[in-house]
């Protein structure tokens, strides 16, 4: 018996995501597997059953098909089947049956919830494997290819069932039971006919299980309060990105009055289509080297390629970007931090530039730093600076160049304790020399990605606050600096020489407005993020005027359009994507609209020449 038990241990060990469990809880699970044996021919498993727990092939193979009966997956020796019915609560939606004799090891239910607690990477592993047969099952029915039906789809459309609710005042122990009786992963927490929060079957393990809470406690004290929500209007792309950007599972749809009308799940947006940022996100997050996070980092460029040709804004395949690009470097991070042991001192991983605005395209470099707790010793030193070495080889990999001006965690300078950024800020605001402004106006741009989200919280905070009439009078005019490529007579002024002849460098226009942007909302105290925040505060602090802030945003837009489109198109070639867009390729229109667009910073630029602070005219 103990041998027997030992070469079951032995072989999960073998294969992922078990490998990475500890010995000790490795140790315990062949007690709770049970051998089975099928013969060819035989359904382990078919839709609608629930089935006994999760099944791995131990020898053997087994098909996993659709409710059509098309081949999604085949399971062989350390592959797995039946995570749909654990992952979702309800009966599978494949039939699960053994293509030769094979031997099973089930493991049950209890175990499965357990490790998918204990270990959120047993779960993200299984949750990743669940969004791929998804995503083939969606092929085979042939659904739409480009998208355009399925990204238009609205999400009232997807809610087939009214949604399950708890009141307000009801406890742990009964929303527990209500998700159970109705077989959901997640229940609204209403008072009266107005939403106040959302629980999901995340939240009571690692809120209430993992905290020891009792099942008595209010479920207001575990809920998320206040979520995003959707109105059945909006269309499937917006829950897309809403999802991917806040790495959230289920999202309320609500009437125009609030008022719940039931849930969207990352399961129903997979269902439309194959090509999914949702899947890509799941892949992302399940793969357990850094080898197979760059690999999935690789297909980013063709993802967001797919999104353009369904003719997607700008802004919002940029958001897609960023989501997938927070995914892969939160992914490299963890997995890093992970072989290396605990970090010395608490810390928050930063993002700069692009992606802490959300903003970035197809050519974003490397931008980021760290924010530590504490100060750390040559020893602590040296563990955050191996941290940001291989991050950043990974992430060089996965296809985001390192920062040639040494933006990064890498560089000792920007690797500093909060009160070390404040006074940084403190000499920039200061004393502004041409490189403190540079650096001010990149590390204004700060957002958290990983660890302890307080400490980056309180450098940007500060970094606001700290805003001198000096620094802004220098940001001010490196603004009126970024002229865009436009004659005296309205003709598009082109590079005369060198390898990106007869093109024009659309990178400095959008820079413009992003760096306009960036100086109105500092003059406004805003801590906004986004070029599009940004000027919409400075709109509403009457800085700007609203039909101004209008303009550059539209003028942003179709910038960022032509140039995704440029290097998209460079992409699909083979060719290193760049910001060089050639007027010959544009249509007649599409250059007419730029020269507009051109004109737009132009005058916003005029606009802030009138209004610089004192010795700066």
């Amino acid at each position: 018996m103990e041998v027997e038990l030992a070469e079951v241990r032995d072989f999960l060990a073998r294969h992922a995501p078990f490998d990475a469990l500890p010995g000790a809880v490795l140790a315990r699970l062949p007690r709770r597997c049970t051998l089975r044996y099928a013969r060819r021919g035989t359904v382990v498993l078919d839709a609608g059953d629930h089935g006994d727990g999760l099944y791995l092939v131990r020898s053997g193979t087994v098909e996993v098909r659709d409710e059509t009966g098309d081949l999604v997956d085949r399971a062989g020796t350390g592959g797995a089947f039946g995570m749909s019915s654990l992952l979702e609560h309800r009966p599978t939606r494949y039939r699960c049956t053994a293509v030769e004799d094979t031997l099973l090891l089930v493991l049950e239910p209890g175990a499965f919830d357990e490790l998918c607690q204990a270990h959120p990477d047993f779960a993200t592993f299984y949750a990743a494997t669940h969004h791929a047969r998804l995503s083939r099952a969606i092929h085979n029915l042939q659904r739409a290819t480009t998208g355009s039906t399925a990204l238009s789809t609205r999400v009232g459309d997807l809610v087939t069932r009214a949604p399950v609710t708890a009141a307000l005042t009801a406890t742990v122990g009964d929303a527990a039971s209500a998700m159970s009786e109705a077989g959901v992963s997640s229940i609204l927490v209403v008072e009266g006919d107005d939403l106040r929060g959302i629980v999901t079957d995340r939240d009571l393990r690692n809120r209430v299980l993992a905290a020891g809470l009792d099942r008595d406690r209010p479920v207001r004290e575990i809920m998320t309060a206040d979520p995003v929500t959707l109105t059945a209007d909006a269309l499937a792309f917006e829950a897309l990105l809403e999802m991917v950007s806040r790495d959230i599972h289920h999202l309320p749809v609500v009437d125009d009055a609030g008022r719940p009308l039931g849930l969207v799940t990352t399961t129903d947006l997979v269902r439309l289509e194959n090509a999914n940022p949702v899947y890509l996100a799941a892949e992302i997050g399940g793969r357990s080297t850094l080898a197979g996070v760059v690999e999935e980092a690789r297909s980013i460029p063709a993802a967001l390629g797919q999104l353009l040709e369904r003719d997607v804004s700008a802004a919002d395949v940029a958001r897609v970007a960023t989501a997938l690009g927070d995914a892969v470097r939160r992914r490299v991070v963890t997995l890093v931090e992970a072989d290396l042991g605990p970090p010395p001192a608490a810390y928050s991983w930063v993002v700069l530039g692009s992606a802490a605005r959300e903003e970035e395209g197809l050519s974003a470099d490397q931008d980021h730093a760290l924010v530590l707790g504490a100060a750390v010793d040559g020893a602590g030193e040296a563990w955050f600076a191996e941290l940001a070495e291989r991050v950043t080889t990974a992430l060089e990999d996965a296809g985001w160049p390192r920062c040639q001006g040494g933006v990064m965690a890498t560089n000792p300078r920007w690797r500093l304790t909060v009160e070390d950024w404040r006074r940084q800020f403190d000499r920039w605001s200061h004393e502004p020399d041409p490189d403190a402004v540079l650096h001010s106006a990149i590390f204004h741009d700060l957002r958290h990605l990983a660890g302890d989200r307080r400490l980056a919280e309180q450098v940007h905070g500060y970094s606001v606050s700290t805003a001198s009439s000096l620094l802004l009078g220098h940001l001010s005019r490196q603004a009126l600096s970024m002229r865009p490529p436009l004659g005296f007579f309205r003709g598009l002024v082109l590079e005369r020489h060198g390898d990106h002849r007869d093109t024009l460098d659309i990178k400095r226009p959008i820079s413009a407005v992003v760096q306009l942007a960036r100086v109105h909302a500092l003059r406004a105290g805003s801590p906004a993020l986004s070029t599009r925040a940004r000027l919409d505060a400075a709109a509403e602090a009457r800085i700007i005027d609203p039909g101004t802030a209008a303009d550059l945003l539209d003028a942003l837009e179709l910038m960022s359009y032509l140039r995704l489109h440029h290097q998209a198109t460079q992409a699909r070639l083979g060719h290193p994507p760049d910001n060089h867009v050639a007027p010959a390729d544009l249509t007649e229109r599409q250059r007419r609209h730029l020269k507009d667009a051109f004109e737009i910073v132009r005058s916003a630029q005029q606009h802030l020449s009138r209004h610089l602070p004192p010795g700066f005219e």
